[in-house]
């Protein structure tokens, strides 16, 4: 600390959190119990009530636990991972229920299996084993099978998420995992079809008697269907809903123009250089202006709580975002001014100005003008030389927070550059390299464009609609497999029903129409039971977010629609093959 260049009186303060402090605690010590013993260290060192608790952030929480409100940790990405996994398993769900509904089905066929067995002395038991080992064996074979598709489909899966996932079969954790899966869903996709087909009176099925339960287990097939198809249109709208959010945020105003806008990581003393390069850059002509500031355009990374003003509520401490800045910041960002001056282009003559946005002078209340005063921790009074517009930072959902801006350039790390409109950018981030590699020789050019980072901002949003996608995609494509073998065993069962109608002048589209509209049906009550469902849901996930889009009915109606011709066409395509099919090969043993 006593070797900082540029050490400022502020760096002194307790209350400014202008830098991060990093802990290694020993191997044995208790987090909790150095917790209690922070939790009010900096509130002793300011003799501020106001001052919020101290805590140590575990560095194993960062990436997925790094949301917070007034103090207490209340999620982050994790919540992302847990959604994934809970609609994961939904998935597994559907693919159960396809399998319960086919066995069920076809369960004629094996009703004299299921006699002869039992006449020859096999007990309920016994057959609910031997139906349920069959699911057993089905589902370890199939983990098999899908063990190699992850190998086949990780690269892809890797590059839409930006990670380097590895599979590891042998490792114990995963073994154990795979085993339990594949136990958990051979029982879940077995049971139901076990302790139906051993229930089948002996007697009944061996004289062709019809299975009295049939009826019920016809309704419970439906109810099936309608589930797969209620979790599909769910999927469908949340995926509508997360693109319209994303693409609604991405095009909001940020009070900025980040276009052409490129910042350079400064480091060292090149920051001393500024006015050679700032120079060099106006007359290469790829440039319209550069400016100096402590951090990057989207984001303010220092706040303190130190700043005073005549009426301000004393039982409120609100953080104030600031930061240094040389005198081109505004005009190089594009920020408009809602009253007042720019920075004078000597940042000496501005050593008792600040200028603030319109946030902080809201808050201020009627000190927040033009020409009012405010006080720092040190109690140094600086005047308001102007009010700018608010600009988006560090949070591009919510609203313009409090910010305070110095004409300070002296201690800055970031070099904005407005490039020229229309200018090759190629071209011109060579030549802008090339001077400031001149001008401060010795140190990198460590470059961004400000919109890549501003993409980046919305990486996690992106990938759940991605995610979410190929997962509705999924699901739609799971649920129609299980519609397209119920049509078949459906248009079978009814195919001397079927003759029938054709030798007495039913049409193709009369037949196809008759086996299809039960199945439609099914299809509009899974949308009467998701439309609900999907606008509780997505309206929670919308309320994490202060700037948000309102919901569309036309997204229910578009879902409605999308799930009623993919399930028209999964089963029409039976519907037509049966009413095509030759009447006289269906009636020839009546």
């Amino acid at each position: 600390m006593a070797n900082i260049d540029h050490k400022q009186p502020w760096m002194d303060m307790w209350g400014a959190n202008w830098a991060r402090t990093y802990v290694e605690l020993e191997s044995n010590a208790n987090l909790a119990l150095v917790n209690r013993k922070l939790s009010n260290f900096i509130a002793g060192k300011t003799q501020s009530k106001n001052t919020t608790v101290c805590f140590l952030f575990g560095m194993n929480d960062w990436n997925l636990h790094d949301n917070f409100a007034d103090g207490k940790m209340t999620g982050g990405r994790i919540q992302y991972v847990k959604l994934f996994f809970f609609i994961a398993w939904i998935i597994l769900l559907i693919a159960c229920i396809n399998f319960m509904n086919l066995a069920t089905a076809r369960s004629e066929q094996r009703a004299k299996e299921v006699g002869v067995r039992k006449v020859m002395g096999a007990g309920k038991g016994k057959l609910i084993r031997q139906f349920i080992s069959e699911a057993l064996v089905l589902s370890f074979v199939a983990v098999l099978v899908a063990i190699g598709l992850v190998y086949i489909v990780l690269p892809s899966f890797n590059n839409l998420v930006q990670k380097e996932m590895l599979v590891n079969i042998l490792e114990p954790s995963h073994l154990i995992y795979l085993v339990s899966i594949s136990i958990v869903t051979g029982l879940l996709a077995g049971s139901y079809p076990a302790f139906y087909l051993s229930s089948f009176n002996p007697i009944a099925v061996l004289k062709n008697i019809k299975i009295k339960s049939s009826s019920g287990s016809g309704f419970i097939r439906q109810s099936l269907v309608v589930i797969q198809f209620t979790v599909s249109i769910i999927l469908i709208i949340g995926t509508v809903i997360i693109y319209q959010q994303i693409q609604h945020v991405k095009s909001r105003e940020l009070g900025y123009n980040k276009d052409n806008l490129v910042y350079v990581n400064l480091q060292g003393k090149q920051g001393d250089q500024f006015t050679a390069i700032y120079n060099d850059l106006m007359k290469s002509g790829i440039a319209t202006n550069a400016a100096l500031s402590n951090d990057r355009a989207i984001e303010v990374g220092s706040n303190t709580d130190n700043y005073s003003w005549d009426g301000k509520d004393a039982s409120k401490n609100p953080l104030i975002s600031w930061q240094n800045v040389s005198s081109q910041f505004i005009s190089t960002m594009g920020i408009k001014m809602a009253a007042g001056r720019d920075f004078y282009p000597q940042s000496a003559l501005d050593s008792n100005y600040v200028i603030i946005n319109e946030a902080f002078a809201k808050q201020m209340g009627k000190e927040g003008r033009v020409g009012g005063m405010i006080r720092d921790g040190g109690k140094r009074a600086f005047q308001i030389a102007g009010i700018m517009k608010d600009y988006l930072y560090n949070d591009m959902y919510g609203k313009a927070d409090p910010l305070l801006i110095y004409n300070h350039p002296a201690d800055t790390r970031v070099l904005t550059i407005r490039l020229k409109n229309g200018a090759n950018k190629q071209d011109a981030i060579v030549k802008a390299g090339n001077i400031v590699k001149a001008d401060s020789p010795g140190y990198p050019f460590d470059y961004q464009f400000v919109d890549n980072d501003f993409d980046e901002l919305f990486k996690t949003e992106t990938l759940t609609g991605s995610l979410a996608g190929v997962f509705a995609a999924l699901a739609v494509f799971i649920s129609c497999l299980g519609l397209f073998g119920l049509a078949a065993y459906t248009a079978e069962r009814r195919i001397k029903e079927i003759g029938i109608r054709k030798v007495l002048g039913a049409t193709v589209a009369g037949l196809t129409g008759l086996l299809s509209k039960d199945f439609l049906k099914l299809v509009c009550i899974s949308c009467l039971i998701a439309f609900p469902v999907a606008w509780w849901a997505i309206n929670n996930w919308l309320q994490t977010y202060q700037y948000r889009i309102s919901i569309q009915w036309w997204v229910f109606a578009m879902a409605g629609v999308i799930s009623l011709v993919i399930a028209l066409a999964t089963v029409s395509f039976q519907a037509v093959k049966a009413a095509v099919a030759n009447p006289v090969m269906s009636l020839r043993s009546e």
